[in-house]
């Protein structure tokens, strides 16, 4: 059973369980909670793996506001946690100012860079599974126009949008590829009636497949495709049993694998900058019994041979972070 540390009250003052361990590791979950269906669940299920696997117990927290990172990381470090995985680039700017302060604990920082020593950075090429998924939904769509969900508008989520776009690209030229962003601040990855809202807006003008990278945002883009009958994309974990048969695939971002390798190495953590892609299987397409019926036989040749090209370094999907552009979408 793990270690649970929540917050209590405005002082975010952590409470540990009884039983607590000083050294087990921790893993500190963004905002949205760690049961959002997506990018939180999936670290979480790497750190269940681990546990499950070595019998080993790992501290947790799920915080409330973004004014509790730095007290969380502090906390935790005191405690003697090692290491402490923190999942989400928002943790960024807080563990830059934490971790010279505490040279002999591990962190890893996912979905961004902070350039320490005892640091591992790891990110992941989103545009590359996007841009597989982005072939899928073109190859299914039967209007020629596909679209995007976003949760927060920053530069990691056209990241996303912007490989979806390339590969729906490349299967129809003349696709149509809506995209739309929920919001600007935090509040975007949980809101899923505001995600239903753009799902219902980019179905009247004709959508009918859609890709959502909203968090917990995205469990509404689901469940109103599902309502409208058209198809969806899941992103981050696996989201096809959400709503059998009604959604296509989801593009995997094994946030699974990179908390679990984390954990597994404990305090002989490798630090510095880690990527994952397609070549290393950091992302790609889901397929299960949830969704086999609508993956055609065609549609998984042309998606793995591009998979192939891309780990072969002779397909490169142009990288939104790169440049901030996008040469097929504007926003």
């Amino acid at each position: 059973m793990t270690l649970m540390q929540k917050f209590l009250g405005a002082s975010a003052a952590l409470a540990l369980t009884a039983g607590a361990a000083a050294a087990d590791p921790a893993i500190l979950f963004d905002l949205g909670g760690k049961f959002d269906k997506s990018f939180n669940e999936s670290a979480y299920n790497g750190a269940e793996r681990w546990a499950e696997e070595t019998g080993g117990k790992y501290a947790e927290v799920e915080i409330q506001s973004d004014a509790q990172r730095e007290q969380a990381i502090r906390r935790f470090a005191e405690s003697g946690a090692n290491p402490i995985v923190m999942a989400g680039f928002s943790w960024a700017t807080p563990l830059g100012e934490v971790a010279a302060d505490y040279p002999d604990t591990k962190f890893a920082i996912i979905d961004m860079v902070v350039d320490a020593p005892n640091v591992r950075s790891v990110v992941f090429n989103e545009h590359e599974g996007s841009y597989l998924v982005g072939m899928m939904a073109a190859m299914a769509s039967e209007t020629g126009t596909v679209s995007f969900v976003g949760g927060m508008d920053i530069p990691l989520i056209r990241k996303f949008a912007c490989g979806y776009a390339q590969g729906a690209k490349a299967v129809n030229a003349d696709a149509t590829v809506i995209a739309n962003m929920t919001g600007t601040t935090p509040a975007a990855w949980n809101d899923p009636v505001k995600g239903s809202e753009l799902t219902l807006a980019q179905i009247s003008q004709g959508s009918d497949v859609v890709f959502a990278a909203a968090g917990g945002t995205g469990v509404g883009v689901l469940q109103t495709a599902a309502d409208e009958d058209i198809l969806s994309i899941g992103v981050d974990a696996n989201q096809n049993y959400l709503h059998p048969g009604e959604v296509l695939t989801s593009m995997m971002k094994r946030v699974d694998n990179a908390v679990y390798e984390a954990l597994t190495q404990g305090a002989d953590l490798e630090t510095g900058f880690n990527v994952m892609g397609v070549a290393n299987e950091g992302v790609g397409y889901a397929l299960d019994e949830f969704n086999a019926e609508l993956v055609s036989d065609d549609m998984k040749a042309a998606v793995d041979a591009a998979a192939a090209e891309i780990s072969a370094g002779k397909l490169v999907v142009h990288d939104y972070s790169s440049d901030e552009s996008c040469p097929v979408l504007e926003f």
